[in-house]
């Protein structure tokens, strides 16, 4: 009868786990997700910190969105869309839904939106609309702009920013 000797691994379970069974390939995934990252948030994802209630209760205040930069290369905004928006005049940048389209005539009245004559359906706002979305306010929106607020209707009108953006001021369509 003969009695083997069993022998401990050479290499302890955390330094494999850690650095792995060949150093120089571990290293080299780890510099291959590094310039990854790096070219994704450089040149297609902005990170984007929702501050301010007024995309409310699509968006929470505190939370991180990531804006794809590329999303409209090969296609233009559309109505609906969720964008973030680099004001020219201010240094913000707002996380708001376009609501009107270049070329349009929309009209906030008796706490609608009414795009054309007709009445645009948003599911999206959930919360009871403010009583100051009454008045008729009207907008045609120029060419290579669109116009842009927020979901929560239950904030007065006075409060939302109401923004013609140009599509140059649109960084891109937030990432869901």
């Amino acid at each position: 009868m003969t009695i083997e000797a069993v022998t401990a691994p050479s290499d302890p379970w955390l330094k494999r786990f850690v650095i792995g069974r060949n150093p120089r390939w571990t290293l080299a995934r780890v510099l291959i997700v590094v310039v990854i990252v790096f070219v994704l948030f450089k040149f297609v994802f902005i990170p984007i910190k929702v501050v301010g209630i007024s995309m409310e209760p699509t968006y929470v205040e505190g939370r991180i969105r990531l804006v794809n930069k590329l999303a409209y290369r090969k296609s233009e905004p559309q109505r609906g869309d969720i964008v973030a928006v680099r004001m020219k005049s201010e240094p913000v940048v707002l996380l708001k839904r376009i609501i009107g389209l270049p070329g349009e005539r929309v009209v906030f009245s008796d706490r609608k939106i009414y795009v054309n004559g007709k009445r645009l359906e948003e599911p999206y706002v959930k919360l009871s609309v403010h009583h100051s979305w009454s008045s008729n306010w009207a907008w045609i929106i120029p060419k290579n702009a669109y116009l842009v607020i927020g979901d929560n209707r239950s904030m007065a009108f006075k409060d939302h920013y109401r923004y013609l953006a140009e599509k140059d001021e649109i960084l891109g369509r937030v990432a869901h």
